[in-house]
């Protein structure tokens, strides 16, 4: 049920056609934290319960989802060591994890170290656990062959490098090597729908249509997000601003269009007057997805040859290290 939020004594007023129109304080988030926690905690609890039923040894799962924990781990550390805000960590069954968080601007810099934050502590736990396989290529830990442990970290960490989006090695190759250029970002997300559209046909693993459904998903929901940004801006309101500093009154404004260009909100009467809707929070989200998110492109072509160098090496490590790659081989056929 809707209800009126009372105005504020810095409500700003608005006169049009002789009609006085006050608006009430825009809407803010709640303090969330606790939330996202426990929407962290319950994913990984389905993580494991479907894991369970698809995995025949649950020392198989335990041992995956640490490789993943692991890896999020890294991005997690990273995001919040550069100031990422409502970090969260988030389980999709069969698939993995991701991490999640929000930042005005974005440095290239930083965003290769987040990127590669993820795969390489993975690799090199792999990498290190040759070391005593060296010694003894039998040994075991926990009932699990070492040589398997150390292959599964090498392995998923090495798929996460791929140039496809959105793995890992996609984003970074987008990030910072394309500029995150609008044009050439649509066709390498086209082209990656393409290849794991492929991979699903060779090997028969249906479950990863599910990446090319999101990403789909994802163009068409940047069209929109285009189309909004373009209305927004031509209405003349400043969105080169953190939602904090957002005036009232450009809030209710922009709301307006976004309840005009959106299916979803089509029910909600726009203003005046100007009341709370029992869907402010998603319209708070779109208004603060237009406020403008910078890529500031700090990376030197040295520095960006020094990222190729290290993203290479640690994808073709196995080999340099001329591990065992048997494993490898039903991925191969």
């Amino acid at each position: 049920m809707e209800h009126t939020e009372p105005v504020s004594e810095n409500a700003q007023p608005a006169v049009a056609a002789d009609v006085y129109v006050a608006y009430p304080p825009k809407y803010l988030p709640a303090a969330n934290n606790t939330n996202i926690w426990i929407k962290s905690i319950v994913s990984l609890a389905l993580y494991l319960v479907l894991g369970y039923f698809i995995f025949p040894d649950v020392k198989i799962l335990i041992l995956i989802t640490i490789v993943v924990l692991i890896h999020e781990l890294g991005h997690f550390l990273a995001m919040k060591y550069f100031g990422y805000k409502d970090l969260g960590m988030f389980f999709i069954p069969l698939l993995g994890a991701y991490v999640s968080g929000t930042k005005k601007e974005i440095s290239q810099r930083e965003s290769a170290i987040i990127l590669l934050a993820g795969p390489l502590p993975g690799i090199i736990i792999g990498l290190l656990l040759q070391i005593p396989i060296g010694h003894q290529p039998h040994a075991v830990f926990a009932g699990v062959s070492l040589q398997y442990i150390s292959l599964l970290f090498v392995f998923l960490n090495i798929i996460n490098l791929l140039p496809i989006y959105p793995l890992d090695g996609g984003q970074l190759l987008n990030r910072v090597f394309l500029n995150e250029n609008e044009t050439i970002s649509r066709i390498f997300i086209i082209i990656s729908i393409v290849v794991i559209c492929w991979f699903v046909w060779k090997h028969n693993f249906p479950f990863l249509l599910i990446f090319p459904v999101m990403m789909v998903a994802r163009m068409f929901g940047e069209k929109q997000q285009n189309r909004l940004e373009q209305k927004v801006e031509c209405s003349g309101i400043n969105t080169n601003i953190d939602y904090e500093e957002l005036p009232d009154k450009d809030y209710w404004e922009i709301r307006k269009i976004v309840i005009e260009e959106i299916q979803l909100f089509k029910d909600i009467t726009p203003g005046p007057p100007f009341e709370y809707s029992h869907k402010e929070e998603k319209i708070m989200n779109v208004i603060q997805n237009l406020m403008h998110r910078y890529l500031i492109q700090d990376v030197s072509v040295l520095g960006k040859l020094l990222i190729f160098i290290i993203w290479v090496l640690a994808a073709a490590s196995p080999w340099l290290f001329k591990m065992n790659l048997s494993f490898f081989n039903q991925f191969l056929r």
